[in-house]
């Protein structure tokens, strides 16, 4: 897969109670984990999100998608994929979708952390999703349901 070309990307770990959050620079040299997101409501979701992106000048999403080891969807696939294109759509973004399989593991191996409520596995997902995502794409699509490679 080629690589896409740089710009500046909000990642997205979307979970039922938290939403970590990682960003790269317009260059796509420097990623950042960003403060998790905590869940409420999309409304209030969307508006935290939708803050990020003004200030990060954000050109599009990328969202992980947890599939299971043989690349099959699972119940949180779906409802990442779903909740992905309702965020996609309302912040008028285009989207990259990663899979995700294993990449809890490599985040609790990278911090060094067990149990950990306050969100920072979940942004350093996301930053591991954009790492990845800088190294191997795929391309930004609007609103794509196609499944990730």
């Amino acid at each position: 897969m080629e690589k896409p070309s740089p710009k500046s990307i909000l990642s997205l770990d979307l979970g039922k109670k938290r939403i970590g959050l990682a960003g790269c620079d317009p260059l796509g040299i420097t990623v950042t984990r960003l403060p998790a997101l905590f869940r409420k409501t999309f409304e209030s979701d969307l508006k935290v999100l939708k803050f990020h992106c003004q200030e990060r000048n954000v050109q599009g999403l990328v969202i992980g998608l947890p599939l299971d080891s043989e690349g099959k969807q699972t119940k949180q696939s779906i409802f990442s994929k779903s909740y992905g294109i309702q965020l996609g759509k309302a912040l008028n973004l285009p989207i990259a979708w990663v899979n995700e399989h294993s990449s809890t593991l490599e985040a609790i191996d990278r911090l060094n952390l067990t149990n950990d409520r306050s969100g920072k596995i979940d942004s350093e997902v996301a930053a591991l999703l954009l790492e990845q995502w800088l190294n191997e794409g795929p391309e930004l699509t609007k609103h794509e349901r196609s499944n990730p490679s």
